[in-house]
């Protein structure tokens, strides 16, 4: 068991310190035996992992000299002549799992060459939806098989539940403010009756929470209990009771967009799904945003009764989602692979999210006047917020910084029309080289100032 923990670590750190530049085309790794003692493993075990690299294409052994990194698709040219992009929320091009998937999708189509190609069924590939009730268990969301579709992403989750007949017979939908801008252009393009309310540094206010349920109207609140984007920020265990319990209590049904529950580091942080005991509350989850956005896999765990309404409007949106995705994520989840990135995400994420965090607190430090204001989250997030002072001119604070070949925004696609704007900027390192970071953030505030 140990020599396999060391296989992991070793490899998951080799393969991070080549997507972040630590080492650069042609590079020479170190020796096997330096490898071995710095990792406290078998020379067999360092062999493995580089063996494994050689295969992924990413290094290459060189007759009696050693490993070496190979040329990557996609290289900067020059150092500096490139962007630093804080507004991309999706995962880091460099540490998709290309090569891995690419195994599962070839073995999935030999193993179900029978099956792909014809019409599946609404709810999922059977055998897709008995490894995800298995995997739903490790995040302490426990349903019946019956209870899970597979969706073409979450977005196409939300459109059908704001459109399917709930048993509380309500039509208007609760939102945090901000929120998801694309479920956002979604309710205003269907003309979706909405109503928001703030969400802060502190969660909700559950007071108003309770007078908006309280009122009889609302047939859904959606939320984003953990890594808030764009704050960060993350419901406490006592608020997510809290929520279930009015759910239950005023007939409100809660959609929790659990997106990013793959970078959990605590583990006794439970969804608001289990603290649900009268089946108020809609579990929903997107592999987007730890495998590769191009997937289009997301999981809603449905109260049952919603499920015959639920499979049959998605029978006449698009029969089924797609199985060849389908099936290529059961292998990876099955095989172990999707672990094994997960580790290595949280691992990249977390050193992210800590120079994020590092680097705004050292210029905060660093100056007497700063024009905005940063409250960092318990749980440092690859995402956070600055909310700029009054009289901040934002957008030509933008195009300066554009100059730069520094992309930021606003969130203010992230507010309903006629509900009141915090003067937000977001920032999102999830697609940010480490060493871009502080000298990003440096720059960003230099602007603000």
């Amino acid at each position: 068991m140990k020599e396999i923990y060391k296989y992991s670590e070793l490899i998951n750190d080799l393969e991070l310190q080549i997507a972040e530049d630590t080492y650069r085309e042609g590079d020479k790794l170190p020796s096997i035996r330096e490898l071995a003692l710095r990792y406290d493993c078998n020379k067999s075990t360092v062999i493995r992992a580089l063996q494994d690299l050689q295969d992924k294409h990413l290094i290459y052994a060189a007759s009696k000299s050693g490993y070496y990194v190979m040329k990557r698709s996609g290289e900067r040219k020059e150092e500096g002549a490139h962007w630093i992009d804080f507004t991309a929320s999706a995962p880091d091009p460099d540490i998709f799992p290309y090569l891995d998937f690419q195994h599962c999708i070839n073995k999935a189509i030999d193993m179900y060459r029978k099956d792909l190609f014809i019409y599946g069924t609404p709810q999922g590939l059977p055998s897709l939806i008995r490894e995800m009730q298995r995997q739903l268990a490790s995040y302490q969301v426990f349903a019946d098989s019956k209870q899970i579709f597979i969706t073409s992403g979450v977005q196409q989750a939300l459109g059908l539940l704001t459109r399917i007949p709930f048993p509380n017979g309500r039509e208007r939908v609760l939102i945090e403010q901000p929120s998801y801008p694309l479920f956002m252009e979604y309710l205003k393009t269907y003309d979706i009756e909405t109503e928001g309310i703030r969400r802060s540094d502190d969660g909700v206010d559950l007071d108003e929470l309770e007078r908006l349920f309280k009122t009889g109207e609302f047939k859904f609140f959606y939320t984003v209990p953990r890594f808030h984007n764009p704050l960060g920020v993350s419901f406490t265990r006592n608020q997510k009771k809290a929520i279930a319990q009015l759910a239950a209590k005023y007939d409100v049904y809660i959609v929790e967009d659990d997106y990013m529950a793959d970078l959990e580091q605590d583990a006794k942080q439970d969804p608001i799904f289990a603290y649900d005991n009268t089946s108020h509350v809609i579990y929903l989850k997107s592999f987007s945003k730890i495998i590769f956005p191009g997937l289009r896999v997301g999981v809603a765990i449905l109260p049952e009764v919603l499920c015959e309404s639920f499979n049959r409007f998605k029978r006449l949106m698009d029969i089924d989602s797609s199985m060849l995705s389908q099936a290529a994520l059961e292998l990876y989840l099955k095989s172990g692979m999707f672990e094994r990135h997960r580790k290595k995400m949280r691992s990249c994420y977390g050193k992210r999210s800590m120079l994020l965090h590092d680097s705004i607190m050292r210029e905060a430090n660093a100056a007497s006047e700063q024009h905005y204001s940063y409250v960092p989250a318990s749980q440092l997030a690859v995402h956070t917020y600055l909310k700029l002072t009054d009289g901040i001119r934002a957008e030509q604070m933008i195009k300066r910084l554009q100059k730069k070949s520094i992309r930021v925004e606003m969130a203010d696609s992230g507010y309903l029309p006629y509900f009141a704007k915090e003067s937000i900027l977001k920032l999102n390192v999830s697609s940010v080289k480490e060493p871009d970071i502080p000298s990003g953030i440096e720059q960003v505030i230099r602007e603000i100032r």
